[in-house]
């Protein structure tokens, strides 16, 4: 029988090719010194962002360490997304010391703030907003405060989302050894996002809060959700959607936590792959169960369960991905991230399938297909047929226009998880 301390090495060991997602340049660090005066033509995203983690103190372009605070800690960030036309959508070029504006992401305020104040900052920028929204955003382990940064708003710039970026930043230690610590860290922090989202839902102003959490964020998520139904008898009714991607979290665990959610509840959103090489590491370090972000929705007893609880369901399995873990697809396909976005955001849950999803990514990438042809806008939609009926059928048309093989394998992603009346 292999020991845990063994497999754990060989989780770890395994999750060392996760350094290619940060770039071969090294991950950034002391990038948060608001030396940069906004520039012509780039994009800027202001949020607010609450923290469980510990203050780093007079350190130059650091804010927070890896290290847990005794404290909910708030901060108000300014990010320059360069203009720069080089940049894909979906990519961070991550800042050097100093930055350059011209083509990196740069920090140009950042601003440490009390609870009131982060408070009324919020309630101010949700005046500001058209239709109230607001987009919660909790990164996943072995990640830097800055890093959760520069993700969140370059998420929030390529998304277009019309809503007020909240950002929860946990205390993970950004190091591939430090698996075990992140995910204490996680059941540190419930009391913290539970916290903000009652923070926020507490503003008469809010329309409606959005949250998207990936990987070991999920754990933090749905705990806090959990704990909130569970005090309150049921989740706050401004809470519409939760967007689960890739959930490093226990299918049996995870069953529990939907029970005790109670209804009415959210929408619920879930992106699966089932090449997610990270999770499929962590199911065996965890004893062998499932892991909720690596499913394939089409078994059962997962086909009837999601469709019982309501849960939409994304297959990413078909979509391929520079990860070589196969555990970031969400994040790094664009036209997938702007195009979910900006439907959540817009008061749509994913499973209503009024218009095509599909048609629209296809819409949106009819640049990059006159340059590499059509199968290529088809092979993102395909993927998310699954969760939007109308795609599917429109899909079937255009694969037959492609013909052969290329239309055959098209069809064989093309599959619907039915939801029940």
């Amino acid at each position: 029988m292999i020991s845990r301390s063994y497999r754990l090495t060989g989780f770890l060991a395994g999750l060392s090719l996760a350094v290619c997602l940060t770039g071969c340049a090294g991950r950034p660090t002391g990038t948060l010194s608001p030396t940069v005066a906004p520039l012509a033509g780039n994009s800027r995203v202001d949020m607010i962002v609450a923290t469980t983690r510990s203050s780093v103190g007079a350190k130059a372009g650091e804010v927070f360490t890896g290290e847990r605070g005794r404290d909910l800690a708030f901060v108000s960030i300014g990010v320059s997304v360069p203009a720069d036309p080089s940049r894909k959508p979906g990519d961070i070029v991550w800042p050097t010391s100093p930055p350059d504006p011209a083509r990196q992401f740069a920090a140009l305020n950042v601003d440490p703030v009390d609870r009131a104040k982060a408070l009324s900052l919020f309630h101010s920028a949700i005046l500001r907003t058209p239709h109230r929204r607001v987009l919660v955003f909790v990164h996943g382990y072995n990640t830097r405060f800055e890093e959760a940064v520069f993700r969140f708003a370059q998420i929030m710039h390529d998304s277009g989302a019309d809503a007020v970026p909240v950002l929860f930043t946990w205390p993970s230690r950004g190091r591939l050894l430090a698996y075990n610590y992140d995910r204490e860290s996680t059941n540190y922090s419930r009391d913290g996002l539970e916290a903000v989202l009652t923070g926020l839902s507490n503003d008469p102003s809010v329309g409606e809060i959005s949250i998207l959490a990936h990987s070991m964020g999920n754990w933090v998520t749905l705990e806090a959700l959990r704990q909130m139904a569970i005090r309150k008898g049921r989740l706050p009714p401004a809470i519409k959607n939760v967007m689960l991607a890739a959930p490093d979290v226990d299918i049996d665990v995870f069953r529990t936590q939907m029970r005790q959610l109670g209804t009415p509840r959210p929408a619920m959103t879930l992106f699966v792959s089932q090449d997610d090489q990270a999770l499929a590491i962590s199911r065996r370090i965890w004893g062998d169960v499932p892991r909720v972000g690596a499913i394939d929705p089409q078994a059962e007893p997962y086909r009837d369960e999601l469709a019982s609880e309501k849960i939409a369901v994304v297959d990413l399995t078909k979509l391929r991905s520079d990860d070589p873990l196969n555990h970031g697809k969400f994040a790094q396909n664009s036209e997938v991230v702007r195009l979910i976005g900006q439907r959540l955001i817009a008061g749509q849950s994913i499973s209503e399938s009024q218009g095509s999803l599909g048609e629209r990514i296809g819409q949106v990438t009819t640049g990059a297909a006159l340059t590499v042809g059509s199968a290529a806008t088809l092979a993102i939609s395909a993927p998310i047929s699954i969760i939007d009926p109308a795609t599917r059928d429109t899909l079937g048309d255009q694969a037959d226009e492609l013909g052969g093989t290329t239309a055959d394998a098209l069809r064989s992603t093309s599959r619907v998880v039915p939801t029940r009346p």
